[in-house]
């Protein structure tokens, strides 16, 4: 066992300082509470629209300017698809043609 997982060991509470095991502990999964009430639907939206206003929204112009470069990422990959797509299009063709 190296030291990291010594180290670990002991956080867990699996070995002592020493090195020596530590004595058998109750390994079951510890007990998990249920909730006992369900939320509400009216709560639920209140609570919805607290998050929403803590939310930092964009404004009109940063919606346009991420809009815009979303687009022209989207036409440069597509053209650089189409681009290699043709090369090897025309590279089968070359190799597969007999003529």
């Amino acid at each position: 066992m190296n030291r990291e997982q010594k180290r670990a060991a002991q956080k867990a509470g699996q070995v002592n300082a020493d090195g020596s095991q530590t004595t058998v502990r109750d390994r079951r999964a510890p007990a998990k509470s249920l909730k006992t009430e369900r939320t509400k639907p009216g709560e639920f939206i209140r609570e919805v629209r607290a998050e929403l206003k803590k939310v930092s929204w964009p404004t009109r112009p940063e919606v346009i300017r991420y809009s815009v470069i979303v687009f022209v990422a989207l036409v440069i990959f597509t053209a650089f698809v189409f681009g290699v797509d043709y090369v090897f299009e025309w590279f089968f063709r070359f190799v597969t043609d007999p003529s």
